[in-house]
């Protein structure tokens, strides 16, 4: 088992929206049962999805207009607005309670991670910072989609949402996952134009992400690979995320 002063960092394929969240729901219970070291994730979608918070009603994503309403869906382990994935790449970060990062308070995990995005960011001249300003959504309250609402410590460029991250807390651990979104093909949200191909700017963020977090947190990130039990258990949890009893449950 590594340290857990080392981040293990793993980098996927785009999934599907159910196989996404098997794997993210598989890191948080490996952690907690201290079987898998502390883990970032990055990761995209093999095709345009929307993921709904925890607390979200299901027959707000059916009132969708087209062609959002159309899109498959997916619900969160995590709370706040859905969120549709396309022009994106999104991280995903599992550690114990103990965990040094969270020895400030589970809030200081979003300033960590969103200083890491704003330095990635930043680097390629995408000037961003923090929003600053929280305003009144709640989980159950608030515009459908996340990149319309705003919290002090989401990652703005101008006056446009380009991140936002969200967590979930078992006894013995954290997940907090998050995306980086420059956009989609449906214009629901247009949320920022970067003037390079979309998948080098990825590219960029995906290698440059890590060693960025190492800097803010002070923490060892090294490439790992999946456990074989991880991917065994994210197999078998793809089931509960692409069937109704989980999607459609509020």
């Amino acid at each position: 088992m590594a340290s857990t002063r080392t981040i293990r960092t793993i980098i996927d394929p785009a999934l599907s929206g159910a196989a996404n969240m098997a794997r993210d729901e598989s890191l948080l219970s490996g952690v907690s049962e201290g079987e898998s070291p502390p883990t970032l994730r990055l990761y995209q979608w093999e095709c345009p999805t929307i993921s709904l918070g925890y607390f979200q009603r299901f027959a707000d994503y059916l009132a969708l207009a087209k062609p959002a309403g159309e899109l498959p869906v997916v619900r969160r382990l995590t709370g706040g607005g859905a969120i549709l994935h396309d022009l994106e790449l999104t991280y995903s970060l599992a550690i114990p309670n103990e965990h040094e990062l969270l020895s400030s308070g589970a809030n200081r995990l979003y300033e960590l991670a969103h200083d890491a995005i704003i330095a990635c960011l930043n680097q390629m001249n995408i000037e961003s910072n923090r929003c600053g300003t929280t305003d009144d959504s709640t989980p159950t309250r608030g515009p459908f989609f996340c990149f319309e609402r705003r919290h002090c410590y989401d990652v703005v460029t101008g006056l446009q949402k380009i991140a936002g991250s969200a967590q979930r807390r078992t006894r013995q651990a954290m997940l907090q996952h998050g995306s980086i979104v420059f956009g989609n093909r449906f214009d629901q949200h247009k949320v920022a134009e970067v003037d390079r191909p979309f998948l080098e700017t990825i590219e960029q963020i995906s290698r440059e992400f890590p060693s960025q977090l190492a800097n803010v947190t002070g923490e060892t990130l090294e490439i790992g690979n999946w456990l074989e039990a991880e991917l065994d258990a994210a197999a078998q949890l793809i089931s509960k995320y692409a069937g109704d009893e989980w999607t459609k449950r509020t």
